[in-house]
């Protein structure tokens, strides 16, 4: 971020590009959370997935008493993702896997919608984090407006790529906005930056590339956006040259490294621990979730224009031993009173987060899984799947 407080106007750029849905390894690895608890709910999986040149090594611990084909998982993912070249495909990579049965859990094996409110105090966290919500009124879904437009671009280049609109993409790219901001809200578009892979060297030239990206991606994107391109805007496309196949056969993916796309696109703060690749037990992944839930609950509700929540879980407790609210200045009442509420009307312990995000039975009630959806595209601020952390139904609470 470049800020310039003498006029009160800063330009944000997204720190790390979006990367479109590759073999990205979280995908891989929710894929395998989904698989897991499709088959049993109360399943325990941890699972880290890296992708290179020709290869992909999966690397998991899990309980016992499930049936899943690691491979074969992981190849359908491949195919979906759309990889079909000799350097890396579905059919002929290798998979190399390293797997471990954990010791069988029994007390995670209880029924979160059958306990009472004392029952639900006394399950405790496994593992201690700090995890960080946030919601502003920057867009309709209340995201910041850098990571909403970039998923935006994200998902125009697959779905031009997918309807065979610009037949010469590979699934690999990435997009980058910056937008300037004067007083705290966004004013203009700085910069745009796509990069899109194509199958074939010069083919087409970087010039008639340009223009397709414009035309069938930009423009579009932002036909219906309030704040759009001006004479201005730098627009980057394939900067570097031409970019060809991408994916596995030109750089490594490996879960967890891109939380900042999964979440705010570094406007606001994130855990460093990855999000995908673990059953909804870990109160790391849930209690992401939740943070965003009151977050935007708060904004929804009118009481701030920015709101970040912070909750800090320690092994052994069921309640997060710290709730922290900041608004940046844009409350409509304290940050410390806005604290009291939450602890007042959210439930911010793990069974709690289990039971009103129903989490352990998504994969078997969403069609095509649920947790691998999330793994392209981002966790929070969806319009395209249901997310109950993404519902404002606690406004009213206020």
């Amino acid at each position: 971020m470049v800020s310039h407080p003498h006029c009160f106007i800063c330009c944000y750029i997204l720190p790390e590009p979006v990367y479109l849905p590759k073999v990205d390894a979280p995908q891989i690895s929710d894929a395998i959370v989904d698989r897991f608890l499709q088959q049993d709910p109360y399943a325990r999986v941890i699972t880290e997935c890296a992708a290179s040149t020709g290869i992909v090594f999966i690397a998991a611990r899990f309980a016992p008493n499930t049936n899943v084909d690691f491979t074969n998982i992981a190849r359908q993912v491949i195919d979906h993702v759309g990889y079909e070249q000799k350097e890396f495909n579905g059919r002929n990579c290798s998979i190399l896997t390293s797997l471990k049965e954990l010791p069988l859990d029994q007390y995670h094996l209880f029924d979160e919608h059958k306990l009472s409110d004392a029952e639900i105090e006394q399950i405790t966290v496994t593992n201690q984090v700090t995890v960080f919500g946030f919601a502003c009124n920057q867009t309709s879904v209340l995201m910041p407006l850098p990571i909403w437009l970039a998923h935006k671009l994200a998902r125009q280049i697959s779905e031009v790529r997918k309807q065979n609109i610009l037949s010469y993409l590979t699934p690999d790219g990435k997009t980058q906005v910056g937008v300037e901001y004067k007083n705290r809200r966004p004013d203009r578009i700085h910069s745009i930056t796509v990069v899109a892979s194509q199958r074939k060297a010069g083919k087409p030239e970087l010039q008639q590339l340009h223009d397709d990206i414009r035309d069938t991606i930009i423009y579009p994107v932002f036909a219906d956006e309030e704040i759009k391109p001006d004479d201005k805007t730098r627009i980057f496309i394939n900067p570097d040259g031409e970019f060809i196949v991408g994916g596995p056969a030109v750089h490594s993916g490996l879960t967890g490294r891109k939380n900042a796309i999964d979440t705010y696109g570094e406007y606001s703060k994130h855990s460093g621990s990855a999000l995908s690749g673990k059953d909804p037990i870990r109160i790391d992944r849930v209690g992401a979730y939740i943070a965003r839930y009151a977050a935007k609950n708060i904004v929804a509700a009118n009481l701030a224009d920015e709101c970040e929540v912070q909750l800090s879980y320690s092994i052994g407790l069921s309640r997060p031993v710290s709730v922290q609210v900041e608004t940046f200045g844009t409350g409509k009442i304290s940050d410390e009173d806005l604290t009291i509420l939450l602890e007042k009307h959210f439930d911010f312990r793990l069974a709690g987060i289990l039971q009103q995000f129903n989490l352990r039975h998504l994969p078997s009630l969403t069609k095509g899984g649920f947790y691998q959806k999330l793994a392209a595209y981002g966790h929070v601020g969806r319009t395209d799947i249901e997310l109950p952390w993404e519902k404002t139904d606690k406004v009213g609470v206020f």
